[in-house]
């Protein structure tokens, strides 16, 4: 089996896995893109040397592993336009697809293959991001590590043994950077209300939240305790954190978790 790898969309998550693969050595040769915007097919053969395609079949054509990028709306047509082909090659299939399940796409795809569900977020476009993944039993160990290896070009993986559980990837990690960016916006916006410049405030907010997430990951101690240890009795920290609590800051996390991941599983549902 060769390496060449097809990508059935060329977006902003597309570009970043192919950009961490040539980043990692592989050669843009062996990675081909279908995409039917002309300017971003020809942004990724400018910026990255691969083969793009307007066909999903042209891009298919020879290659190994197949990497569903595109929008969960379009994916089942995708796939049953291409079924023939996924028939005939017997592909490694991974899917980026938000709320698309492993039995759906190959049932799309004419059923017997081995197909991996992936989740990565945005700042894989920065090479840290992080992914979740399932495999399908039909997938053997060397196609779990070549999805790993394909996904692993752009931040962390993390394997799922139960695919249900896949919606709550999506709605902890797959649509966690908004959260984060939520949290930023609602800083600046609080620091200009007491009073600060908004420079000012754009620059202390998002340095802070840099930081913090290099505590959180640089360093072997959990949140609570790193919580706890900036948070003098009596001093300014509680009272916001006082605040925060009071203020539900738990439930309100935990509903709006709970909302992405049942919203996941109503895409599902609308694509069968």
């Amino acid at each position: 089996m060769n390496d060449s790898i097809a990508f059935i969309g060329g977006g902003n998550m597309a570009r970043s896995l192919i950009g961490g693969l040539v980043g990692r050595g592989h050669a843009p040769a062996n990675i081909r893109v279908a995409e039917p915007v002309p300017a971003l097919r020809d942004a990724l053969r400018n910026d990255f040397g691969v083969s793009v395609f307007a066909d999903g079949a042209q891009a298919v054509a020879g290659a190994s592993t197949w990497m569903l990028a595109t929008k969960p709306q379009v994916l089942r047509g995708v796939c049953e336009g291409l079924a023939p082909l996924a028939q005939a090659a017997r592909p490694l299939v991974v899917s980026i697809a938000a709320g698309i399940t492993s039995t759906q796409l190959d049932r799309w795809l004419g059923g017997g293959l081995p197909v991996v569900r992936a989740m990565p977020n945005t700042p894989a476009l920065l090479g840290a991001g992080v992914t979740g993944l399932f495999a399908s039993a039909r997938v053997n160990a060397a196609g779990r590590a070549l999805a790993d290896n394909l996904l692993g070009a752009t931040g962390k993986t993390v394997w799922i043994d139960d695919e249900a559980q896949m919606d709550a990837v999506t709605a902890v990690s797959g649509s966690g950077p908004a959260y984060v960016f939520l949290l930023a916006e609602a800083l600046i916006d609080a620091g200009i209300r007491e009073g600060l410049p908004a420079n000012a405030a754009r620059t202390l907010a998002l340095q802070t939240v840099l930081g913090a997430a290099r505590m959180l990951t640089e360093s072997d101690v959990d949140a609570a305790e790193l919580r706890h240890r900036v948070t003098s009795p009596g001093g300014t920290t509680q009272a916001a954190i006082e605040t925060f609590e009071a203020g539900g800051f738990r439930t309100l996390v935990a509903s709006a978790v709970h909302a992405a991941r049942v919203r996941g599983m109503e895409l599902s549902a609308a694509n069968d």
